[in-house]
């Protein structure tokens, strides 16, 4: 069973930044996967962010997160991060990563395999 775990949540400013990381647990490669960021937040369904395909062939952002959000991996840490800039109130929710066999071009949940358990991201002044 592959584990994903997140971290890096937290509360944060208006216009302020924090960096997510998934990181897989020892003998299983994130290379080989498309690597999704999501989102959750209270009483609404959850949002595909942002996405990488293996070799980063491909990336994907959502729009409301375009020029604020970088998805980037780290092959070396077995580790894909979620850099997020100028951040919103209605950017606080619960964001997971998840984990997808396919060769995915956009950030959609039935596509995932595999999904971490989440960190909180509140941003609020």
């Amino acid at each position: 069973q592959v584990q994903l775990v997140e971290s890096g949540g937290g509360l944060v400013q208006p216009g302020g930044s924090l960096r997510l990381s998934c990181a897989a647990a020892s003998g299983f490669s994130l290379d080989y996967y498309t690597i999704g960021w999501f989102r959750q937040a209270p009483g609404k369904e959850r949002e595909g962010v942002s996405c990488v395909s293996p070799a980063d062939a491909s990336i994907y952002y959502t729009d409301s997160v375009k020029g604020r959000f970088t998805i980037s991996r780290d092959n070396a840490k077995n580790t894909v991060y979620l850099q997020m800039n100028s951040l919103k109130p209605n950017d606080t929710a619960v964001y997971y990563c998840a984990a997808s066999r396919l060769r995915a071009r956009v950030a959609v949940p039935d596509y995932m395999h595999y999904w971490g358990k989440g960190t909180l991201v509140t941003v609020s002044s």
